[in-house]
């Protein structure tokens, strides 16, 4: 059984940093692990990793976090906190699908969407929104067919298009999807966008045996392309790594970890016996 699904954010050395402000803001929130390559944390129960890639990548509106928040004024809170340094993209303003709702980069990149949920009562929640667009747009539907195609657990919660009669009719205006019981939001971004997927923000997958890795790793590659050390990219050029969920214990050994690094170094899907035998 898959562990975990959860979302990396590339960051060119600030990934502690960055953890400890959005640790700060959200209620019930820490960090869980913290080295000089990787930091893991919980922002009240959603998990994240940021990774102190360097400066190859950087993350972009493509992949945001979608936070659903219980008020108008717990909107506000997050809004005003997260903007501190850094740049609307939409102003925290009222829409005709939200009574209050933003997006945002912070200072360190990262894009949030930021909104009050519809319905009074409904609990907060907070999760990755994929926007398709550029050469992917109208493609989101097909995506969340092939993801549901891939991961056993999966539902379409809500799917909905825009109306016939709009220049995008039948693409996807918004929908929500789980996989593994994990939640997403899909939509189709209209216009001009000069942004796409790109390994700024990847889909960690963690896998407990290595038919699982062979498994999503056969899948998911199809039509995409293999990257080293577990990463791959996906037909829609999603980014997604296919770890074995052994691996943190693994680099957490001092004796251990210098020739497990070694020796995924020089992997492209991870191979957990030879992790083993380092």
């Amino acid at each position: 059984m898959t562990k975990s699904i959860y979302p990396c954010l590339w960051f060119d050395g600030q990934a502690e940093e960055a953890a400890t402000l959005y640790c700060s803001i959200f209620k019930n929130s820490s960090i869980t692990e913290s080295n000089p390559i990787v930091v893991r944390f919980e922002l009240d129960g959603f998990r994240m990793m940021g990774l102190n890639g360097g400066p190859k990548f950087t993350i972009n509106p493509s992949i945001s976090i979608f936070v659903y928040c219980s008020t108008k004024e717990e909107t506000e809170r997050i809004w005003n906190a997260l903007i501190a340094g850094g740049t609307a993209l939409m102003p925290l303003d009222k829409y005709p699908w939200s009574e209050k709702y933003g997006w945002l980069q912070d200072k360190f990149g990262t894009t949030w969407q930021i909104s009050v949920v519809d319905k009074p009562g409904t609990p907060s929640s907070i999760k990755p929104c994929l926007l398709f667009t550029s050469t992917q747009f109208g493609r989101a539907e097909e995506a969340i067919n092939f993801y549901r195609s891939i991961f056993k657990t999966s539902t379409t919660d809500l799917l909905f298009h825009y109306e016939a009669g709009d220049p995008n009719a039948g693409k996807v205006l918004y929908s929500e999807f789980q996989l593994n019981n994990y939640p997403l939001i899909a939509m189709d971004g209209p216009g001009g966008h000069g942004y796409t997927f790109s390994e700024g923000v990847s889909l960690v997958v963690e896998c407990e045996t290595q038919e699982e890795i062979d498994h999503f790793w056969s899948k998911l590659t199809e039509g995409g392309r293999e990257d080293m050390c577990g990463w791959l990219k996906d037909k829609f050029g999603v980014s997604w790594q296919i770890v074995p969920g052994i691996l943190g214990e693994l680099m957490s050994d001092p004796e251990k970890a210098p020739r497990v690094m070694q020796a995924f170094l020089q992997m492209r899907k991870f191979d957990i016996a030879a992790l083993l035998r380092a």
